[in-house]
């Protein structure tokens, strides 16, 4: 079983509270954005929502919840961190049909039961990653061959998805860019679990400011999320979000999945139970993302139901399904007839 230390809880807590924050965010930035009547929108090259506090409040929130997620990864595994982010969309869901009256169908609240589900269940059997307690046998793990061998993968794919495939296929594949975005995520993620573990050991006391491997890791988390904000503005501005983000959702936890494991070994030591339980849980949220997501523009209402399940027309299909298929006259007449096709 899974030891959940005091860490893994405060690691737990940092994931829920981003997702919280974050989600939230997206509510108040659009409140404040909803607030601009009469004024020049963002959407027409306006920059009135700066004198709004709700939006102000938004951004704040949407920090917040960006520091959480970071101070996560230094002491939660990065298999939990990272679906659990997909709560962050549940949460913006819900609160939007609450303080903006978007309507939540019901693909939509099936999708957000499935992703609590599934995040409950990969928190019940959540991987605990090897002990990774300092920047020395952090920097140990990095010189691993299996985690070379997957960094060059990801870096020769990356080049190969931008120069060759991103010409030819990127306006009308929405995976090339996206492949690229969730590829380098993964080695962002660990940037992050790495600059973590230095911040703990700053806050201890110990000389981490001196140590290049510190430096090195922020650098390539600037160039890593600097490329997944490019790419990932490309496909959002050719293809349609609600393809876009359960793609990308689906893809990114993926590969930082497969980093984790292979960095961190966090698959290492995991029981059989815990592995099915942890790629049913992943399985779970990915459904949910799909049917919040893809279903989210269509409306739903109670005449595409079934007909005994249509309110009001109950009785109806029950004495539909007591009625003969023919009238009785019409079934004497054909009676008849087919005697007298026999007499001739």
């Amino acid at each position: 079983p899974v030891a959940m230390g005091a860490g893994f809880g405060a690691g737990l807590g940092l994931a829920l509270a981003s997702s919280a924050f974050i989600g939230g965010s997206f509510v108040l930035k659009k409140k404040g954005l909803l607030r601009l009547c009469g004024r020049a929108r963002a959407g027409q090259g306006g920059h009135a929502y700066l004198r709004e506090w709700l939006w102000w409040a938004g951004l704040l929130c949407m920090g917040v919840g960006e520091a959480a997620n970071f101070a996560a990864y230094a002491f939660a595994p990065a298999t939990l961190v990272t679906p659990l982010g997909a709560l962050s969309v549940l949460v913006s869901a819900v609160l939007s049909s609450i303080f903006l009256n978007e309507q939540l169908n019901v693909h939509g609240k099936i999708g957000c039961i499935l992703s609590i589900l599934g995040s409950t269940v990969m928190v019940i059997h959540a991987p605990q990653e090897e002990e990774v307690s300092s920047l020395e046998s952090m920097a140990e793990k990095l010189k691993d061959p299996g985690f070379i061998v997957f960094a060059v993968c990801v870096l020769v794919s990356s080049l190969l998805l931008i120069f060759v495939a991103g010409p030819r296929y990127g306006q009308s594949n929405v995976l090339v860019y996206v492949l690229v975005c969730s590829a380098i995520g993964s080695l962002s993620v660990s940037c992050v679990k790495g600059l973590g573990i230095a911040l703990k050991e700053l806050f201890s006391g110990k000389p981490v400011l001196k140590e290049p491997l510190g430096w090195v890791l922020l650098v390539c988390l600037v160039i890593c999320i600097s490329i997944q904000i490019n790419y990932l503005n490309k496909a959002l501005d050719i293809f349609n979000t609600s393809v876009v983000t359960p793609i990308y959702y689906v893809l990114f936890t993926t590969a930082v999945m497969m980093c984790s494991a292979i960095l961190f070994k966090e698959w290492q030591h995991m029981v059989l139970d815990n592995i099915i339980g942890s790629i049913s849980g992943f399985l779970t949220i990915v459904s949910g993302i799909f049917l919040l997501h893809a279903f989210r523009d269509m409306p739903f209402t109670p005449n595409l139901l079934p007909l005994f399940l249509q309110p009001g027309r109950a009785d109806r299909h029950q004495s539909c399904q007591h009625q003969p298929l023919l009238p009785s006259e019409e079934k004497g007449s054909h009676s008849a007839q087919e005697e007298e096709e026999e007499e001739e």
